[in-house]
Parts: C-alpha cells; sequence; structure tokens
C-alpha cells in the first residue's frame, strides 16, 4: 500500500478546528491506492486528467464525491459531466456555459468554483479581478441560463515560492474578493462559502487565511509517476 496513513490522519487533524474539506489528489494514482485511502474513510478525491477520472469513476465506489481540479477544455465537459461533484477551475464564461449545458442533459445541477488568478507566475490559470466581475455580472443578469451550474465559491493557486509573506498575502487577497463577490452577488445564498486554496506545501497558511478546502495529493499518496 502506497499511501500515508499517519499523514493522513495528521491532515484531518489540522483541518478539523477550520471546519474545513480534504480533496485527496489522486492524479496518476493507481485504483488500488484510491481504495486503500477510501477505506480509511476518505470520500472526496481531485483528478486533473478527464480520461483518468472517467476510468476511475467507472471502478470505484458509486459514493465517491468526484472533484475535477485541473484545467478543463470545454470540449471534455461532456465525458464528466454525468457524476462529477464540483468542478474547481473555472475560468470563462464560455466553459461555465458548457458545464450548464451538459449538466442539463443529464439533469444535474454541477457545483463550479471560479478560478481566480492571484499568483505572480504567468503560466497559472485564473481570472483576474475584472474577468471575474464580468463573468459575475452577466452570471447575474442571465441566470436563467445558468440553471445546470451552483457556483459555490472562489478557487486560487498562490505562487510556487517559499516566501510564506507572499503565500499569505495572495491566500488574503482571494479572502478578501470573496468577501465582496459574496456581498455583491450570493448575500442571499447560503451555497456560495468555498475558498478552495491551499496544496501539500502551504496548506496550514491556507486554513489560516480562511481556506474551506485543501488539495493534497503527495503527502498522502507519494510522489507522482507521470510516465505510466
Amino acid at each position: 500500500m502506497a499511501i500515508n496513513l499517519t499523514a493522513y490522519h495528521q491532515i484531518l487533524g489540522e483541518l478539523a478546528p477550520y471546519k474545513a474539506r480534504l480533496v485527496a489528489v489522486s492524479k496518476t494514482k493507481p485504483v488500488e491506492d484510491v481504495e486503500a485511502l477510501y477505506e480509511a474513510g476518505q470520500r472526496i478525491f481531485g483528478e486533473n486528467y478527464v480520461q483518468e477520472l472517467v476510468d476511475k469513476e467507472a471502478v470505484l465506489p458509486h459514493d465517491i464525491e468526484w472533484h475535477f481540479i485541473g484545467h478543463l477544455q470545454s470540449n471534455k465537459v461532456k465525458y464528466i459531466a454525468p457524476f462529477v461533484k464540483m468542478i474547481h477551475a473555472v475560468d470563462s464564461l464560455k466553459l461555465l456555459t458548457e458545464i450548464h449545458k451538459q449538466a442539463q442533459k443529464n439533469n444535474r445541477v454541477i457545483d463550479c468554483l471560479l478560478q481566480l488568478h492571484i499568483a505572480a507566475e504567468e503560466t497559472k490559470f485564473g481570472l483576474d479581478e475584472t474577468e471575474l466581475y464580468d463573468l459575475l455580472d452577466t452570471w447575474q443578469q442571465e441566470q436563467t441560463q445558468f440553471s445546470g451550474v451552483r457556483i459555490a465559491g472562489l478557487m486560487a493557486m498562490a505562487t510556487n515560492t517559499t516566501d510564506e509573506t507572499q503565500i499569505r498575502k495572495e491566500f488574503h487577497q482571494l479572502h478578501s474578493i470573496f468577501d465582496t463577490v459574496k456581498n455583491k452577488y450570493f448575500s442571499a445564498q447560503d451555497y456560495f462559502k468555498e475558498r478552495s486554496v491551499g496544496m501539500s506545501a502551504d496548506y496550514t497558511l491556507a486554513l489560516q487565511e480562511g481556506s474551506t478546502m485543501v488539495r493534497i495529493g503527495s503527502m498522502l499518496f507519494g510522489e507522482r509517476n507521470y510516465n505510466k
């Protein structure tokens, strides 16, 4: 068994005071590893690749809550729409519209997180503040056209750096924007509550800055094998 149960229980203990949830990132890991963590009690798993997610969902227990956490192409939404619980990285109106379309075909409502770009690296995906508010303005004006999606919060990735001051500043920025968005667009909706930030290297800082959901892979499953 390749999973680290000691780390798993340690992380759960750290999340508990914040009432935050763990998304176990199982990309590139075999079904057996997912099963082992499932047997330990984990139910939320995150995948980055559509085909891998489809293959795992077909053979693993059906009470797993699957989250898609990678960059998602609009033309691949249809493959995961029948079962995915949450899509973390919605970074365009086009993608949100396609998720709605495919959700309706499956008589579902899919939870989505809007991805905000907070990192210094230009290579990371996500909306800037102007794009975020433009998207939300359109959504607000045309809500009946988005009945297949539920915007449940925001997500982001911090800069890949050891500078904790910078990371904390970026997380704080996301939570500040979250509060603004909540007050302006979702004041009457209790489902807009998720702030999905924090990974293996920075999740403790993310929790301190208000994260409700952390995405952790390598601490649980070991280093990923991209040459499988």
